[in-house]
């Protein structure tokens, strides 16, 4: 089964769903290792001096941005933590617009939100609104360490978050030599039109994305299918471990949050809990740190013993 990428809760007004984030792609792309064709060994990729031709261990490597061509600016990692987001495990749900208002150019990546035990009643409720009113949620959300703009939106019995791209990643098409004016200055006949419209409407037809495969994978996979049993190889396929579902959460009163959240009319994000587990490991860390410093001291003075008996 498939793991979540994190459990934590969509948020909207004073309203919080438990959630977990799923992958909604599956990449199929066929990756190769290259091999030394004398003796048919992985090559091994190092990490080089441009100018020594040394191998630098990777305690030496530093990020830098280069701000102009050949001169480097060195970022430390505070500075990386500084600029960061605060982690945490919610979609914070900022405004609800219409659904076609936003363009296809902005979407990016899917991702599949599945509802926590007995939180299906929120889940249910958001996204049959949202599919009653035409709106989609515009949120924000920090996978891993990066925060992502997003769209929260239905589709049949989920919730979909699709990642958005800024406005600042995408290239304005005005920027390339288009066709632009009066069509009627293009020389295009009504016939033509015509005839374009009729060939359109006779290859018209529902989309059915199952019809369509990537031939081109298919084609390889048959020809690696033949050599792995030419060669007599076999297969391994790693398991993942079962993913264990999170501890139920209580029941809620919708009405009484929606009304107070639409008298407010403001958003209040999720805040983190400290469960019994993590407080649990919190102690259980504390306590290995202090014997392992207890070790360290009883080992110095031990040493310091040695250097004086001799």
């Amino acid at each position: 089964m498939a793991r979540p990428i994190w459990s934590g809760s969509l948020s909207f007004g004073l309203l919080n769903i438990p959630v977990s984030l799923m992958s909604g792609e599956r990449k199929t792309d066929l990756s190769f290792r290259m091999l030394d064709s004398r003796d048919k060994k992985p090559i091994r990729f190092e990490r080089v001096n441009a100018d020594t031709g040394e191998e630098v261990p990777w305690k030496d490597i530093v990020k830098a941005f280069e701000y102009d061509k050949g001169s480097y600016v060195v970022i430390e990692k505070e500075d990386i933590a500084s600029a960061a987001p605060e982690s945490h495990e919610s979609v914070d749900v900022e405004a609800f617009v219409d659904a076609g208002s936003i363009g296809t150019r902005f979407f990016e990546k899917p991702y599949v939100l599945v509802p926590g035990k007995k939180a299906e009643k929120g889940y249910v409720l958001l996204r049959e609104t949202l599919k009653k009113t035409g709106k989609i949620g515009v949120a924000r959300v920090v996978i891993r360490t990066r925060e992502y703009l997003c769209a929260v939106m239905p589709e049949d019995d989920a919730l979909i978050l699709m990642l958005l791209r800024y406005p600042q990643e995408l290239v304005d098409p005005n920027d390339y030599k288009l066709p632009g004016g009066a069509t009627s200055s293009y020389r295009i006949a009504d016939k033509e039109f015509d005839m374009a419209a009729q060939l359109i409407d006779s290859m018209s037809a529902d989309w059915a994305p199952d019809s369509y495969h990537d031939e081109f994978r298919e084609r390889l996979s048959d020809i690696i299918k033949k050599r792995i049993k030419a060669k007599g190889a076999t297969a391994k396929v790693a398991e993942e471990a079962p993913h264990r579902e999170d501890a139920a959460t209580n029941v809620v009163d919708f009405v009484a949050l929606l009304q107070k959240s639409l008298g407010e009319n403001k958003r209040t994000p999720a805040k983190a809990s400290k469960t019994p587990a993590k407080k649990a490991a919190k102690s259980a860390t504390k306590k290995t740190a202090k014997k392992a410093a207890t070790k360290k001291r009883t080992t110095k003075a031990a040493k310091k013993a040695v250097r004086k008996a001799s």
